[in-house]
């Protein structure tokens, strides 16, 4: 057995799950973080990504990374509309908004269980061929994912830090009243906050719908997951999101060589409640959004 190449597909393949995680973690905590609501339905937003980018492909004939683009601006203007013609009311309603997060959960999910069925659908591999990295043969289209999903946080990071929109949306993430003080019109930023936030959870849909089938029901492993990240990592720190998805997307994939799946997942549910024990305010507390 070759434990060199064992341990270097799972690392390829935990650093694939773990930037899943990333992206999923990232719009939760840019939702949460505008809106003070757990959003229950980001789960149906990385589901309707992946069915955005199948139909975009297989459907339209259009090149998998328009695809994505694609998917990711249909979210946003879908999230955006959403939030402000259903969302609305409970802004900062941790409560009601919660509930509210559920039924529209279900019924996204019921649309796209009428649109396209309960069987699960297959997308086409994105690229062929492998790369060889340190020994390590790993597939192309595995590589381009890993590479676009890097790209997007990298912009998202650029836009939080060094634009206009970025500063006003960061600055109703910390405290929405002292930046309406500052001339911070908050109404403008709760729709996009929220857009930009289903729309990341969107991108991981579309980039992992060539690796995995998809199927009206698939969002609810990764809200899962996302949700452990955020706690985690800690609620509205995203550097935080990112050690913890990381994390975890590598400690699922290097568990599983060893045990079975059901219990490499009872064994990282222990783990991540001895982290919240350890550490209450998750890794690296309240950051920066």
């Amino acid at each position: 057995m070759d434990w060199h190449l064992l341990i270097g597909q799972a690392t390829v393949n935990g650093l694939i799950v773990g930037l899943l995680y990333l992206l999923m973690a990232v719009g939760f905590t840019l939702v949460f973080g505008v809106m003070r609501m757990v959003n229950f339905a980001h789960g149906e937003f990385y589901m309707l990504g992946a069915f955005a980018a199948y139909f975009f492909t297989t459907r339209l004939g259009i090149a998998f990374l328009p695809s994505v683009a694609l998917s990711f601006v249909a979210a946003i203007v879908v999230g955006s509309l959403l939030e402000w013609f259903i969302l609305k009311p409970f802004r900062k309603d941790e409560l009601n908004g919660m509930i509210v997060t559920i039924g529209l959960a279900m019924i996204l999910q019921n649309v796209a269980l009428m649109s396209f069925g309960p069987d699960p659908v297959s997308m086409p591999s994105i690229a062929s061929g492998a790369t060889t990295i340190l020994g390590i043969t790993v597939a192309n289209s595995r590589v381009y994912v890993v590479g676009f999903a890097v790209v997007v946080l990298l912009l998202l990071y650029a836009f939080l830090r060094h634009s206009r929109g970025g500063r006003g949306l960061r600055a109703v993430v910390e405290d929405s009243e002292t930046a309406a003080i500052q001339g911070v019109r908050a109404r403008i930023y709760y729709p996009l906050g929220f857009g930009i936030g289903v729309g990341l959870a969107a991108i991981g849909g579309a980039l992992m719908a060539p690796l995995f089938s998809v199927s009206p029901f698939m969002g609810q492993t990764p809200l899962l997951k996302a949700f452990m990240v955020v706690i985690l990592g800690g609620l509205g720190s995203i550097p935080g999101a990112a050690i913890a998805g990381l994390s975890l997307g590598l400690l699922e994939s290097y568990s599983t060589l060893f045990l079975s799946t059901s219990t490499a997942d009872m064994l990282i549910f222990l783990l991540v409640m001895v982290g919240m024990l350890a550490f209450p305010r998750g890794l690296i507390g309240r950051g920066e959004a």
